[in-house]
């Protein structure tokens, strides 16, 4: 056998076991334990995690690629150290004649010292499963690592089709680094030794909390760069920078603006209506009704402003005023009160400024512009153009 390890046999340890095993990756597990894993790294540097990669030889045969590992005994055994300086070939028994079987690939450690006289070396193994109607891979034997699962079907053989290597395999491998090192994240998510470990879980730095792994930022209370914009938020009341500039703040289930708004809808199409009851319609303008959603900020609080350049007669007053909804319910009704209001044939710009509050933040409101002019018998027509809303939430 081929793969090399060190203080398991009781002669022969040669330097150059001991060289190639000394490998110095001891990721805690607790106080006196590691983890079992294999060392990370490519020959082009291009893959996290090389070392005892799997793939098909022959129908029924694999080779396992070389590589380096820890495997940790029970808590008085201490960890072994392993290394395959050279591909390993491993076969596989054939199928069951009915059901399908999982059978697992593991690195192995025989130590007399625990598994009684008559073998002490480190070697590439095939642990056969149960063919079954529904089968699951056997429990790895002691001081093992597990390095994939392979699916036999029913009835492989070498003259028979053999072994799917597309689709039989199920990587179990994971990462080991030394101790303070970041972990690169394969397989089986591990809870952390300590607070203020940290892992790389492929998309995101993470640190250790003493509960949960959290991203890194979040860890910090920082704000999360654009460059992690797919990092997932831990909390509500994280930040994170969007690439537009936008500053987004999550609010527990979803990404919002920050600093929402301000919202804006403007015309300078010019209208009329004669209507002496309070309308959101405009003849002789395609920009009616003139209406801007707007969400409520945390204070549930806004402030509008309104206006537009009004003209009617001399004796009859056009006016504007507001009404507020969210979804079909009315919040605020249109009402002289705070309405802009002009009495003259010569048009003036006419605005004001209202402070709405007791909104319910988060959710999205309209506001929509209403129009009408004085009690007349005349049709006066009060005119509005250069028309305006502007919304400013208040933080």
């Amino acid at each position: 056998m081929n793969l090399r390890s060190s203080w398991v046999t009781e002669t022969g340890q040669t330097r150059e076991d001991t060289r190639l095993t000394q490998i110095g990756a001891t990721t805690a597990a607790n106080p006196v334990q590691v983890r079992s894993g294999i060392l990370p790294g490519s020959y082009n540097g291009q893959h996290r995690l090389s070392g005892f990669w799997m793939t098909g030889a022959s129908a029924m045969s694999a080779t396992v690629s070389d590589g380096r590992a820890v495997i940790q005994g029970d808590i008085s055994q201490g960890a072994y150290p392993v290394t395959l300086p050279a591909a390993e070939t491993v076969t596989f028994g054939p199928g069951d004649a009915q059901y399908n079987r999982v059978d697992l690939v593991v690195l192995k450690v025989y130590d007399p010292l625990y598994d009684g006289p008559g073998r002490n070396e480190a070697v590439v193994e095939v642990i056969v499963g149960r063919a079954d109607a529904a089968p699951k891979a056997p429990a790895a034997p002691p001081r093992s690592l597990p390095l994939y699962e392979v699916t036999v079907p029913a009835g492989a053989s070498a003259g028979n089709g053999g072994i799917n290597w597309n689709t039989a395999l199920k990587d179990l491998r994971t990462a080991v680094v030394s101790l303070g090192g970041i972990l690169p994240v394969e397989g089986q998510v591990v809870p952390g030794a300590y607070p203020g470990q940290f892992q790389d879980s492929g998309g995101a730095l993470q640190r250790w909390d003493g509960g949960a792994w959290v991203p890194y930022p979040s860890a910090l209370g920082g704000i999360i760069p654009n460059s992690a914009g797919t990092l997932t938020a831990t909390y509500t009341g994280q930040y994170r920078d969007t690439a537009g500039g936008v500053l987004q703040r999550w609010n527990g289930s979803a990404w919002k603006p920050a600093v929402p708004g301000p919202y804006f809808w403007g015309s300078n199409d010019a209208g009329w209506t004669t209507s002496t009851t309070y309308t959101p319609t405009l003849s002789e303008t395609v920009d009616t009704p003139l209406k801007v959603n707007f969400v409520v900020p945390a204070s549930g609080a806004v402030l509008v402003n309104y206006g537009a350049r009004i003209s009617s007669a001399s004796t009859t007053a056009a006016w504007m005023a507001l009404r507020i909804t969210q979804g079909t319910t009315t919040y605020y009704t249109e009402n002289d009160e705070i309405a802009v209001v002009h009495t003259s044939a010569t048009a003036s710009s006419i605005a004001s400024v209202t402070r709405f509050y007791g909104m319910t933040p988060g959710l999205t409101y309209t506001i929509t512009g209403m129009f009408k002019v004085g009690a007349n018998t005349t049709q006066i027509k009060g005119n509005f153009d250069s028309t305006f809303i502007m919304v400013t939430p208040q933080n």
